[in-house]
C-alpha cells in the first residue's frame, strides 16, 4: 500500500516575478491569456501583478478576476498605503504586502529601524483588512534576516489574522541545507503557514524548494520556464517532476507541460 502524499500548494508568479526577467514585458492581453490557461491547472494562487504600476496592469488583473474560475488571484504591493489603494481598484482575492526584513534592508537601505517596520507593516495590513481583503505578507530578503526576529514577527502577524507568510530568498543565497534548517525552525516555533519563494542564482531553486516543502513549507512559488529576476525562480515543471512521488500538489504535470507549450509563443514573443 502506497504512503499518503503530503498536501502542498503551488503559487504561480510567472505574471509578476517572471516578468522581471531581462527583456520581458507582457501586455494586458498576454497576461490575460496566460492566466486563463493557468486557471485550468489547479494552482492554489496566481500572483497576477503589481497594480501600482499603472492602468495597463490594473486592466489585466481586472480581466483575470472577471473570468477566472478555479484559482485565487493575488496582487503584489510594497509596504505602503499608496500601493495597497491601487490594489483595491482591482478587487483581488488576496492582497500581498512585501516587507523588507533583513537588517541590510531596514537599517542600511531604508535608514529605518525594526519598530518602524512593524508599525508600518501592521498599519498596512489593517488598511487592507478594513476593506475586507485577505492579506498575505512577504518577508523580503528573509534569507539574510535574523532568524529570531523573523520568528517573533511571524508570531505577531498571526495575531493580525494574516493568512500565510512568504519567506523570500530575494538575493538567491540559500542552499538546500540552510533552506531546510530555516523552514524547520519557522514551522516549529510559529503557528503560521509558510510560503517559500527562492531564486536560482546558485542553480538550486528547485532543490531548495523541495527541501523547504519537506520541512513543512505549505506553499511553493514557481514560474513557467523558471523565468524571473536575474537567474530566475523555481521552475514549475522541474518542481512538479521532482516532487511527484512525495507531495500531492493537485496539479497534473502533463497538463502543465501542455499549458507551457501553449504560452511559449507569448513568452518568446516578448523578448
Amino acid at each position: 500500500m502506497s504512503a499518503v502524499r503530503a498536501k502542498r500548494y503551488i503559487i504561480d508568479t510567472t505574471l509578476r516575478d517572471g516578468e522581471q526577467s531581462a527583456g520581458l514585458a507582457f501586455t494586458s492581453d498576454d497576461k490575460y491569456k496566460m492566466a486563463m490557461r493557468m486557471d485550468t491547472l489547479g494552482f492554489y494562487q496566481i500572483e497576477a501583478g503589481i497594480p501600482a504600476l499603472g492602468n495597463v496592469e490594473k486592466e489585466a488583473i481586472l480581466r483575470i478576476m472577471s473570468d477566472k474560475k478555479n484559482t485565487l488571484i493575488s496582487a503584489w504591493n510594497r509596504m505602503n498605503r499608496g500601493d495597497i489603494a491601487h490594489s483595491f481598484d482591482c478587487n483581488p482575492d488576496i492582497i500581498h504586502i512585501s516587507a523588507p526584513v533583513s537588517y541590510v534592508q531596514i537599517y542600511s537601505k531604508l535608514r529605518k529601524n525594526k519598530k518602524w517596520l512593524e508599525k508600518t507593516l501592521f498599519d498596512c495590513i489593517a488598511f487592507a483588512q478594513d476593506k475586507g481583503f485577505r492579506v498575505t505578507v512577504g518577508l523580503e530578503d528573509a534569507s539574510r534576516a535574523d532568524e529570531s526576529f523573523l520568528i517573533a514577527l511571524i508570531n505577531h502577524l498571526k495575531k493580525y489574522d494574516v493568512h500565510h507568510v512568504r519567506y523570500a530568498d530575494t538575493v538567491g543565497v540559500l542552499t538546500p541545507t540552510r533552506s531546510g534548517e530555516v523552514i524547520n525552525a519557522l514551522t516549529r516555533y510559529t503557528d503560521m503557514d509558510i510560503d517559500i519563494h527562492v531564486h536560482n542564482d546558485l542553480g538550486m531553486a528547485v532543490a531548495n524548494s523541495l527541501v523547504c516543502a519537506k520541512e513543512g513549507a505549505k506553499y511553493i512559488d514557481c514560474t513557467f520556464f523558471g523565468i524571473g529576476e536575474r537567474a530566475g525562480n523555481c521552475n514549475l515543471l522541474d518542481f512538479l517532476h521532482a516532487s511527484e512521488p512525495i507531495f500531492d500538489l493537485g496539479v497534473d504535470r502533463s497538463k502543465a507541460k501542455q499549458v507551457q507549450n501553449e504560452i511559449k509563443d507569448i513568452v518568446l514573443g516578448c523578448n
